[in-house]
């Protein structure tokens, strides 16, 4: 039972560390830094000190996820520390990713389709468990303080799930502005769009490798007829099944597509090692209950997979720092019994 206890440590200030377990091997001094709801897809500034993240804490006045940015020293010693709102805190946003100047942040939000959250997905009767690629969704660039500064899309349709390349010129996204969820590209001001993928199903949470020559993303590849027929039918109600994907590279252009990962179930959010040779993800491939999550790792020619974490029912959007040496994920760990994920750090050991 030893290995199922999560050792907490409250330090001066409300820090607070958790001790990775030890077949957590890699992760070495774990801090906590959110205490509270669902906080998710943080990712670093490029000099390494901000996050920003999106959150549906109730508690800070959130119905549905809204955008932050989070100072990571700050945050690793105040568990009371609430990192500054980015987005408008109207409508329901998604995906921020920090732009070349270290302050403004990209994201996507439905705002300007009404101030409200967007209704959820009725129930269905199969009880599938579904994803909102909602067509009121645009991205935009926000600075510090919140203000929009830009937008970048102006299309009826999903645009949403960017990240920024290291050569800082071009920004990935995930658009349905072709009739399918496809990779595109774009400057960094929203011109010279450039349609990356092409295949039938669902391609996104895209990411440069370190070079910003490769991407690493998630995708599903429907094959029979009936799969092909269930994928356009959700996709015409704004909804994607996000159960069976995979992780794949190819180059910028779209060109040498590779398959990485043939596990099964939901492998997805990808991000690539500093050496380019590795890539981590999440996935639920060795669950029995279908929804338990680990971080994973796998060298870029599909061998040596590695399982990264073992505690708590899900784990997953890891990022590694600018400079590699640490790690940051969100989690379940350490949330009490409650439904809560939060934003973890560690140093990371090769």
């Amino acid at each position: 039972m030893t290995l199922h206890i999560l050792l907490v440590l409250v330090l001066a200030f409300g820090s607070i560390v958790a001790a990775a377990q030890p077949s957590e091997k890699h992760l070495k001094n774990i801090r906590q830094l959110t205490f509270g709801g669902d906080n998710a897809e943080a990712y670093f500034s490029p000099d390494g000190t901000k996050l920003s993240f999106q959150s549906n804490y109730n508690a800070w006045g959130h119905s549905c996820d809204q955008i932050h940015m989070m100072d990571i020293e700050k945050a690793a010693n105040d568990s009371t520390y609430k990192a500054p709102l980015i987005s408008t805190g109207k409508g329901r946003t998604t995906c921020s990713y920090f732009m070349p100047n270290n302050s403004d942040v990209l994201y996507a939000s439905t705002h300007e389709w009404g101030d409200d959250c967007p209704p959820l997905p009725a129930a269905r009767a199969d009880r599938k468990y579904l994803w909102q690629v909602l067509p009121s969704y645009d991205i935009f660039v926000a600075d510090k303080n919140g203000s929009i500064v830009q937008k970048l899309t102006d299309h009826v349709g999903y645009d949403a799930e960017a990240t920024l390349s290291p050569k800082r010129d071009r920004i990935v996204f995930t658009s349905d502005r072709s009739g399918d969820l496809e990779l595109w590209t774009m400057k960094t001001d929203g011109t010279d769009l450039i349609q990356i993928t092409n295949e039938l199903g669902y391609d996104g949470g895209a990411f440069y490798s370190p070079n910003g020559e490769m991407l690493v993303y998630r995708a599903s590849r429907p094959q029979t007829d009936s799969a092909k027929k269930e994928y356009k039918e959700l996709l015409a109600q704004g909804l994607v099944a996000p159960t069976d994907m995979e992780i794949f590279t190819c180059n910028t252009d779209g060109s040498n597509v590779q398959q990485i990962t043939h596990l099964g179930k939901a492998n997805w959010a990808p991000f690539f090692h500093p050496s380019q040779k590795k890539i981590i993800f999440a996935s639920n491939h060795a669950s029995k209950r279908g929804y338990d999550f680990n971080l994973y790792m796998i060298n870029v020619d599909g061998k040596g997979l590695e399982q990264i974490t073992t505690e708590s029912i899900f784990n997953a959007f890891a990022m590694f720092s600018p400079d590699g040496k640490r790690l940051v994920w969100s989690s379940n760990r350490n949330n009490n019994g409650t439904r809560d994920t939060n934003v973890f750090i560690a140093e990371w050991e090769e």
